[in-house]
């Protein structure tokens, strides 16, 4: 999707929380069921048998649970601990199940089950999309299906018409069905990723616990999936499903084997809407364009839009004063016409630049920087441990582990995209922690602070920190460690760190001295 940058506040106020540690009222991925005790069988029903059609929807939908494995940014050499959920699936293709990326992240074994059969059918991911927190699986035996008919994907509901929301709430063995009114079409927060925003529908069905990956059904056709809601006492009885034209993006965006995610134009923008502003910028109040503030260089439009420039219209679509269209019959977000693309796609502009009109062609890819402020899954943390200290680069996972309130991290983490940071630092390392030793007694200053420099060497990724601490004889017989607005360096002495590192790894259970992946600015 575009980010839209004017909510800027909004996104570093959701970087800033803690996973789904949310506070009540805030937008939250609807959390998985635990995996309840097997229950003892139910007693014979008296209850009428559902309509043929029912029972053809019912047994293409699947519980779905998960045993996952838990990352410890805190102590990152450990393996980490082990949970479990369900949440709900439904048949789509020929062995190929839909739910939400949330139900089946950090998955290390993955089971569904099949309405009225107990037997579980292990299955595997064979797409997941954070970013829009969809997911494909399959099962390894695929034969218990074979004669399933896959629910079909229908359009979007209109405002105050019906659904249905199907799956298995508070992790229940027995399907279960709510039905509620479609009460808004916007664009929200994707809150699993915790920093993408695309196309969403609410709806006051109830969506519970276990409800996540289930179809929501119109007609007898899927019209969304139903992923997330609001917690506490604010916004009671509201929903969200993620819309059909989501989910046949990310469907057609894997069908060549591989997700290649959204792309972005990356840039901010101004609504034009105030009469005296919009005459000094000699423009008619006619109620069309907005201002581009930015555009991140390493985004779509980078080197191609300019701050001032006036977007009149994406792709011949008249852009409103307020960063609306008019598509394909209703008025929607601007956004809504890249997020409907894919990588390599080009999207047309009308600008106004100093008075005069232009046209511009942006081809459309990833921007990357903003991930920093993502959730992640499904990844091991990097890390180096040295003679008891700990490094680990900045992401949100970490920020949250570890509670970083420095105010140069925290700029650096709130502002990298928009100022930039990430081509200095593709990676923002910091000492998150400090084993104690002999050799690192009286660090405690330099704790959660942002590494600079080490040996004279500039630290621009985690990788950096190990080579520059791997001389086992660094110029002058010290390592020293300098770090961001911070005067004094941190001196260690080089001839004392191989016998801390053996009291440090024996000590601490540390197996392995570091772990490195990719940065955030990797694909």
């Amino acid at each position: 999707m575009m980010i839209p940058k004017l909510n800027l506040a909004f996104r570093v106020m959701a970087a800033l929380l803690a996973g789904s540690a949310l506070a009540p009222a805030q937008l939250a991925p609807v959390p998985v069921a635990p995996v309840p005790a097997p229950a003892p069988p139910a007693p014979p029903q008296a209850a009428a048998p559902a309509p043929a059609d029912g029972e053809a929807i019912f047994a293409a939908i699947v519980r779905v649970e998960n045993q996952s494995w838990e990352p410890n940014y805190r102590v990152p050499w450990n393996s980490g601990g082990t949970g479990g959920g369900v949440g709900t699936g439904f048949l789509i293709a020929p062995n190929r199940f839909l739910t939400n990326a949330h139900v089946v992240s950090d998955s290390r074994l993955l089971y569904v089950k099949k309405v009225d059969d107990p037997k579980p059918y292990e299955a595997e991911i064979v797409h997941i999309a954070h970013d829009c927190d969809l997911a494909l699986l399959a099962l390894k035996d695929p034969s218990a299906f074979e004669n399933v008919r896959p629910l079909r994907l229908g359009g979007v509901p209109l405002l105050n018409s019906t659904v249905i929301a199907v799956g298995y709430p508070i992790g229940g063995q027995r399907i279960s069905v709510t039905r509620g009114v479609v009460s808004r079409i916007d664009f929200q927060s994707f809150a699993h990723s915790g920093v993408d925003f695309h196309l969403a529908i609410q709806v006051d069905a109830a969506i519970n616990p276990g409800n996540s990956g289930g179809p929501v059904i119109q007609e007898g056709m899927v019209v969304g999936v139903a992923f997330q809601g609001y917690s506490g006492d604010v916004a009671q009885s509201t929903g969200f499903m993620i819309p059909v034209p989501v989910i046949h993006r990310f469907l057609e965006d894997v069908s060549d084997g591989t997700y290649d995610h959204y792309p972005d134009l990356a840039i901010s923008h101004f609504n034009l809407q105030n009469p005296a502003q919009r005459k000094a910028l000699n423009l008619p109040n006619d109620g069309i364009g907005v201002m581009v503030a930015s555009a991140d260089s390493a985004g779509s439009a980078g080197g191609l839009l300019q701050t001032g420039d006036i977007i009149v219209a994406m792709d011949g679509f008249p852009v409103s004063s307020d960063g609306f269209v008019n598509m394909l019959g209703s008025r929607v977000n601007m956004n809504e016409i890249v997020e409907r693309k894919y990588v390599g796609d080009v999207v047309k502009l009308k600008v106004i630049r100093q008075g005069k009109a232009m046209d511009l062609e942006i081809t459309l890819k990833r921007f990357l920087p903003y991930l920093i402020q993502a959730n992640q899954y499904d990844q091991k943390p990097q890390y180096v441990v040295f003679a008891g200290l700990l490094f680990q680069p900045v992401d949100r996972n970490m920020m949250a582990a570890h509670g970083v309130n420095n105010l140069n991290v925290r700029y650096l983490f709130n502002f990298y995209s928009q100022d930039e940071v990430y081509k200095d630092r593709p990676q923002i390392v910091v000492l998150t922690d400090i084993l104690p030793d002999e050799i690192n007694t009286h660090f405690d200053l330099f704790r959660h602070q942002a590494v600079d420099e080490i040996n004279g060497r500039k630290i621009r990724t985690l990788e950096d920190v190990h080579k520059a601490l791997g001389n086992p004889q660094p110029e002058g017989g010290f390592h020293v460690i300098r770090f961001l607005g911070e005067g004094r360096p941190m001196v260690i002495e080089a001839s004392r760190v191989a016998a801390a590192n053996q009291r440090v790894a024996e000590k601490y259970n540390v197996s392995e001295d570091h772990r490195f992946g990719g940065s955030v600015m990797a694909p």
